[in-house]
């Protein structure tokens, strides 16, 4: 979820084919509409419930793989695909990919068992030159990289709704205004990981590419009726051209709770537990919060019980199944009460960019100020071109650029840029950032106060 403000740091069934679109009475001005508003469908939606090739079962032989590989490179490499993927989060340790859904027109829809088939990287000649069409593409392409999938082009409908402009972005809203058509949802957080999966299951992940091809168009359409075609290429490159995302430092910072936590002790012992339980969801393939839930770790840091009694009495620690993992968990903890001082962590990690923003009004009125007028600018600009304001540039770039406090364009062009911020938004918000450096005085700019 995005943080309500931008610039503050956040801790945290029928047989019979669908109808592929409204009629043209459905749309309110349509996709020429001269205000610049996105096109909204108004009348009742279709409902989607089977596709059009009918009930499909998960494709497990690596023949039947190979055979459909070279069914896609016999007509036409060039074609668009629609691909999605579905994980088992929130169940499994890992992140990879247990079903992966496929629609060329030319070839139908099919469903992959990632699993069964060992990887599905006999498919990647075929489909490398294919531009790719997925949702939230950033949530996917690494289970598909892992499974031996990798784009040359891709098409984000979701990211093209964000910077259309449009209200709701997921799947189902998408295709409900965009297509005059309804999807329904409910299995996206299941457990993908069971066998045999469930007949409904399968039409849910079916209909999931059935009809993303269409919607690719009509947000192309969109897109271009706004004049942000420019904007979606050089977003979507930026995500086929993204490197894997590096290994966070310090992971077991991120446990829950950790917040109320100033003890460095304490953190030693979060820091203990949760490495300990992290080795045992890695080796068992388990979600870690299914292992030891986050709130365990926070009350035994909190306790630093120092012996296995005093262990047991705590909530959760004292249930069936953490008992049997008790003796782990208090040698864990053992460990991080045993540490020298000189070993335990730090409170806060060093940091090379700007203080949270919070704090400016104290360690620096000016910045404090420039970022006042900074906020205001590129949030006026978010409304003038209907786009988000996080997808116009990332706040994290706007308080390294607003902290410096230059007022060289060049500069502020350079911090976003080495940011990996794309031309078309250095273009838009570099200026705005240079005028809000130059411009800005401690005690001009009257906003309500920067909370975390």
């Amino acid at each position: 979820m995005l943080s309500p403000d931008p610039f503050v740091e956040s801790d945290i069934p029928s047989d019979s084919p669908p109808v592929l679109g409204p009629t043209s009475d459905s749309i309110v001005g349509g996709l020429g509409t001269p205000d610049g508003a996105p096109a909204v469908v108004v009348s009742a939606s279709v409902p989607l419930l089977m596709p059009r090739d009918g009930r499909l079962a998960p494709l497990t032989d690596p023949l039947a793989l190979t055979r459909l590989a070279n069914a896609l490179v016999a007509s036409g490499v060039h074609t668009p695909v629609a691909l999605d993927a579905e994980r088992a989060s929130g169940y499994r340790y890992s992140a990879r990919a247990y079903l992966v859904q496929l629609r060329r027109e030319d070839v139908g829809s099919v469903l992959l068992d990632p699993i069964a088939l060992g990887d599905l990287a006999p498919l990647q000649p075929a489909l490398s030159q294919s531009e790719w069409v997925l949702h939230a593409a950033s949530q996917d392409l690494a289970c598909l990289a892992e499974a031996g999938l990798k784009p040359h082009s891709l098409f984000d409908t979701e990211l093209a709704g964000r910077l259309a402009g449009l209200p709701r972005v997921g799947l189902g809203p998408l295709v409900e205004q965009m297509l005059g058509l309804s999807l329904e949802k409910g299995h996206g957080a299941a457990d993908w990981s069971i066998r045999p999966l469930p007949e409904d299951w399968l039409i849910y992940a079916a209909l999931d590419v059935e009809v993303l091809i269409e919607l690719r168009d009509a947000m192309s359409e969109e897109l271009a009726r706004q004049d942000k075609s420019e904007w979606a290429a050089q977003e979507f490159a930026a995500l086929v051209s993204a490197p894997p995302t590096p290994a966070r430092i310090d992971p077991w910072r991120r446990t829950s709770g950790i917040h109320k936590i100033r003890d460095r002790r304490a953190l030693a012992i979060i820091r203990e537990l949760w490495t300990s339980r992290d080795e045992m969801a890695r080796k068992r393939d388990i979600a870690p919060h299914r292992v030891l839930p986050d709130s365990a770790i926070a009350a035994a840091a909190a306790a630093a019980p120092t012996d296995l009694p005093t262990l047991l009495k705590l909530p959760v620690f004292s249930g069936r199944m953490q008992r049997r993992q008790a003796d782990r968990w208090m040698f864990a903890i053992s460990r991080a009460l045993q540490l020298p001082e000189v070993d335990l962590p730090p409170v806060h990690l060093a940091s090379d960019g700007p203080p949270p923003v919070s704090r400016w009004k104290d360690k620096n009125p000016e910045a404090a100020a420039r970022m006042a007028a900074a906020r205001e600018a590129l949030s006026a600009l978010s409304a003038q071109v209907n786009t988000p304001l996080e997808n116009l540039v990332a706040p994290e770039l706007v308080r390294r650029a607003v902290w410096t406090g230059s007022d060289s364009l060049a500069d502020v062009e350079q911090c976003l840029l080495s940011g990996n911020a794309r031309a078309w938004q250095i273009a838009l918000t570099a200026p705005l950032i240079r005028l809000a450096n130059s411009t800005a005085v401690a005690g001009q700019v009257n906003s309500p106060p920067i909370s975390q």
